[in-house]
């Protein structure tokens, strides 16, 4: 069944408007793993750091932060964010700016809700949560790029997550010390002892057993 694609998403509703907002989650919000509604922007903003939607709907035309706003400002962290805009306006400088900001998709009000649904339906395959169980209790989201222990956010930088990303790529498989080097500095002379203070700091905000230091060869982390 199509809708059983939607049960690992979780989306996010940017829209100043509460009567619209109020009919899109009774009419399609119980098909997805949650459904979280914020007033604008700033709102929408907030949310997102709390929830770390897989998709984000967004008016334009809202108080404090337009939805355009709040989308360029996304994109920025989470580039391969699907980000789909609903507006009232079909004016052409609307349509380019939100090209600019790579939205997925535009829809004009008023639209049916069953159009939404069946357009997230035909991208779910690549929103869907991607999470990747590790050791102690940590978790790892592949969209978002957030890192969890036990359901609880850990604050870790870019790079760190692309370290994580690179080791969790090659699992169960040792990653050489060179290969991260070049993937995370894309420079020739990292020194070991840079390395070797990068992971010391991640591994005082995460746990020592967290990733494996395989002496000689370089660094594995196992999934279950």
């Amino acid at each position: 069944m199509q809708l059983e694609k939607l049960k690992n998403i979780k989306v996010l509703l940017v829209e100043d408007e509460q009567d619209l907002s109020s009919l899109l989650k009774d009419a399609i919000g119980e098909y997805f793993y949650s459904f979280t509604i914020a007033n604008n922007g700033l709102d929408g903003l907030e949310k997102f750091e709390k929830v770390n939607p897989d998709i984000v709907i967004s008016d334009i035309n809202m108080p404090q932060m337009n939805g355009l706003e709040m989308a360029e400002i996304l994109r920025k962290d989470y580039p391969d964010l699907p980000i789909v805009i609903l507006s009232a306006f079909d004016q052409k400088e609307y349509l380019l700016n939100a090209i600019d900001v790579n939205v997925i998709k535009y829809l004009i009000k008023p639209f049916d809700p069953e159009e939404l649904l069946e357009y997230i339906i035909s991208i779910s395959s690549k929103v869907g949560v991607k999470e990747v169980l590790l050791k102690d209790g940590f978790t790892y989201n592949l969209n978002t790029h957030n890192l969890f222990i036990n359901d609880e956010f850990v604050k870790i930088t870019k790079r760190e997550a692309k370290f994580l990303e690179i080791l969790i790529e090659a699992s169960p498989n040792i990653v050489a010390d060179h290969t991260i080097k070049f993937k995370l500095w894309k420079e020739d002379d990292i020194s070991d002892e840079r390395l070797r203070t990068f992971i010391k700091r991640f591994r005082i905000k995460t746990s020592k057993s967290l990733v494996n230091n395989i002496k000689g060869q370089g660094y594995q982390i196992l999934t279950t």
